[in-house]
């Protein structure tokens, strides 16, 4: 082996020949994202996150008023949360499926409830992603990315900028982690079970 060779061959097993990880898929500039949750930091908290990546965001703090921005701005996401006062996400899920004008959104569901975690993973209530709080941009990120990757998202063309700075004021007192609310731990009420076959995300029950 030459001794060209061999040092290739150190520094890869040392880690050292590893080339910079592939930058993460974004989702078209400006795309417009709903997000949806009764608690204001939240809601601020996402909104910070999505807004330095490019995109525009819309705000629900319940169920009816996030169908009716559904309806009427056809988001190109929207991130769901589960437990909400009145209609939970699963109710909100369940009619954004069973509408033809926004069945076809990419929803993530959102939640720090465990009762709420268990039952979405047992379910699958048609959803295309699953949030646990806390969770920091980099997750949020992660989510995009593979909706990009699925094809549910259009991709970010290569002549956009990556990333669109914010007006500094009103943001520093936004935390960066998304972390449940105090008030999280609320019984769910448990939607109607699906039938057999419809598991599976996207589904409609």
């Amino acid at each position: 082996m030459s001794g060209i060779g061999f040092l290739k061959r150190l520094l890869v097993s040392a880690g050292l020949d590893e080339q910079e990880p592939a930058p993460q898929q974004q989702a078209a500039l400006g795309a417009r994202m709903l997000v949806v949750d009764d608690s204001p930091t939240i809601c601020a908290v996402l909104d910070k996150m999505l807004g330095l990546e490019g995109y525009a965001v819309s705000r629900a703090g319940d169920g009816p008023s996030a169908i009716e921005l559904a309806r009427s701005e056809q988001p190109a996401l929207i991130f769901l949360d589960i437990v909400m006062p009145g209609m939970n996400g699963f109710a909100v899920l369940r009619t954004l499926r069973h509408d033809p004008l926004t069945r076809h959104i990419p929803i993530v569901m959102i939640s720090g409830n465990q009762q709420a975690t268990e039952q979405f993973y047992v379910q699958r209530f048609g959803a295309d992603d699953f949030m646990r709080k806390p969770f920091g941009s980099d997750e949020v990120c992660q989510r995009i990315a593979q909706l990009v990757q699925a094809g549910r998202l259009a991709a970010r063309k290569p002549t956009e900028p990556v990333s669109v700075p914010l007006a500094v004021e009103g943001l520093a007192g936004i935390p960066d982690i998304a972390m449940p609310d105090a008030d999280e731990p609320r019984a769910i009420a448990p939607p109607a079970r699906p039938q057999p076959g419809w598991h599976t995300a996207h589904s409609v029950y």
